[in-house]
């Protein structure tokens, strides 16, 4: 059985082994050892704390294959963008040209360079194994976090963003990069990617001052604007039956789109509901569903598994559910659909 849960200090060792094993473009995971320490350090105090509100701390969230003890995958919240370090991305920005004289318009693109202090909340670092990437888990991994949302709302900012990686090679040649980043920065992209995690100075430092219009620019960079990585399409088609929908900004490395949705107009935000327990292990009249199930008995922990719903909020569960979660009768717990009606 996989379990998502909060991460722990003494995952460090695991969790680095698990990172070290993700691809070009997962520009949040590009980071070495004592940074991930502490991102897992400031996690488990984000987890624990009683405040409600957004602070640019991280949510780390990892998932164990619980029959071999063993951490597969792993996914991030960002409280907040911004702050000390800015939040950098590319508008696309349109605008039409006439000229009288010629009689004659025309459409222009152009991309100017955003620099966001008081950004809102992020979604990203979803990696999972290769060979778990089947039977739901990806989602569990992905929607767990919008669970979490749902139970703390004030700890987020009211609009919720996720980076989705743009198209690139295996050795991480990235088109868009090639057409730009490349003639402003004077390094490979894996390495930029690397150094945008560590200080973003030099983004300000070194990126272009004025608009870049995207005529200039090679047709195969051109087409790959807002277009994303093979392997990151189908986070992409299941933020969209989410809610999410493309924006005018794009990745300033990669060209990958930017989704957005308000924090409340997302549909597994909405759709995460909060019961009691009433049994364990007994039969109920109301038919048994598999649903994602949460619980906070220890800390975050959430799983796929069956459950009873009863008409007055309560719920009745497996005593497999039960032990994994460590829950009892009495206890509250979350429950969310897979997905949202009509999803695919």
């Amino acid at each position: 059985m996989e379990l998502v849960r909060a991460v722990r200090t003494d995952d460090l060792d695991e969790l680095w082994t698990l990172i070290t094993q993700a691809t070009y473009g997962l520009t949040t995971l590009q980071i070495d050892k004592e940074q991930l320490s502490e991102r897992v350090e400031n996690s488990v105090f984000a987890f624990g704390r009683k405040t409600e509100k957004a602070s640019g701390e991280p949510y780390v969230f990892v998932m164990e294959d619980t029959s071999i003890g063993r951490l597969v995958g792993l996914s991030c919240i960002f409280s907040k963008t911004g702050g000390y370090q800015p939040f950098y991305s590319y508008r696309r920005v349109r605008e039409n040209n006439y000229c009288k004289a010629l009689d004659r318009a025309q459409e222009v693109e152009f991309l100017q360079l955003e620099k966001i202090h008081d950004g809102p909340t992020e979604i990203g670092s979803l990696f999972l194994l290769p060979s778990y990437r089947a039977q739901g888990r990806g989602r569990l991994l992905s929607l767990s976090r919008f669970a979490f949302i749902a139970a703390h709302p004030k700890r987020f900012d009211e609009l919720i963003i996720a980076e989705m990686r743009g198209p690139m090679d295996d050795a991480g040649e990235c088109l868009f990069w090639e057409a730009v980043g490349r003639h402003f920065f004077q390094m490979d992209f894996p390495q930029a990617d690397s150094l945008s995690t560590i200080n973003k100075r030099f983004i300000e430092d070194l990126m272009p001052k004025h608009p870049i219009y995207t005529c200039l620019l090679p047709e195969a960079a051109r087409e790959a604007l807002g277009d994303v990585h093979v392997h990151t399409r189908p986070a992409l088609t299941m933020l969209l039956d989410e809610g999410f929908e493309k924006c005018d900004w794009i990745d300033i490395f990669d060209g990958g789109p930017v989704v957005r949705c308000e924090r409340e107009k997302i549909d597994a935000v909405r759709r995460t509901r909060s019961l009691t327990v009433r049994a364990i292990g007994k039969s109920e009249e109301t038919a048994v569903e598999t649903k994602i199930l949460i619980s906070f008995a220890r800390s975050f922990s959430a799983i796929i598994g069956p459950v009873s719903e009863g008409t007055d909020g309560t719920a009745c569960i497996s005593e497999l559910v039960a032990a994994t979660l460590q829950l009892r009768v009495g206890d509250k717990i979350y429950v969310l659909a897979l997905k949202p009606e009509g999803g695919t």
